[in-house]
């Protein structure tokens, strides 16, 4: 009679803590649904500035060219041509409505930057747009690393700049209060492609 005492005691006892296990699986739950809301935010939020993936691999595939590291606007003229160039530099923003822009982009095909901010390259696909220094050619592709909370961005250089010079990009955004909230930082730079190569 004890030993039944004692095993439906047992059983009891085992019943209530899984009753009290299935009070905390709604607030498990909770914890976990809020977790994925908030990762789901900050990685849209990270992706602000990037553009449609592209694969770095795609465009290594065939491709002989050496990379470079140089440092100032006088190499990045001389060997561009011939080397994918990596270098430390500059980025700022803009958008189309800035005081004293047309809204036209300098290069070729002249987008309207009021319409688009992206362009679609036959070979990279989406790219953000980008002015440069004069010394490095419309058409150009760039690789954008080290923008604070954003992915790396593939661009193309579409648009100059009186203001932009040497290592320094301007990268086309949606508006100046968008422009604003990117700043100015410190970044590093790829160009992939030099000028249309006839690629475009």
């Amino acid at each position: 009679m004890l030993k039944k005492y004692i095993t439906w005691n047992f059983k009891r006892l085992i019943v209530m803590k899984i009753k009290k296990i299935y009070q905390f699986i709604p607030v498990f739950l909770f914890i976990i649904g809020s977790f994925l809301v908030i990762s789901s935010l900050f990685f849209n939020n990270s992706n602000k500035y990037a553009p449609t993936i592209f694969k770095t691999s795609e465009y290594f595939k065939n491709n002989s060219r050496v990379i470079k590291t140089v440092s100032n606007i006088e190499e990045i003229k001389k060997y561009g041509k011939e080397n994918i160039l990596k270098f430390e530099g500059t980025i700022t923003s803009y958008g189309a409505n800035c005081v004293g822009c047309s809204g036209y982009l300098a290069c070729p095909p002249h987008i309207n930057a009021k319409e688009k901010i992206y362009y679609s390259d036959k070979k990279y696909k989406n790219l953000r747009i980008v002015a440069a220094d004069k010394n490095i050619p419309c058409g150009s592709i760039v690789k954008i690393k080290g923008i604070k909370n954003s992915q790396d961005i593939y661009a193309i250089v579409l648009d100059r700049g009186g203001a932009i010079k040497g290592t320094l990009f301007d990268l086309l955004v949606d508006s100046e209060n968008s422009a604003s909230s990117l700043g100015r930082q410190k970044v590093k730079y790829e160009i992939l492609r030099w000028g249309w190569n006839n690629e475009s």
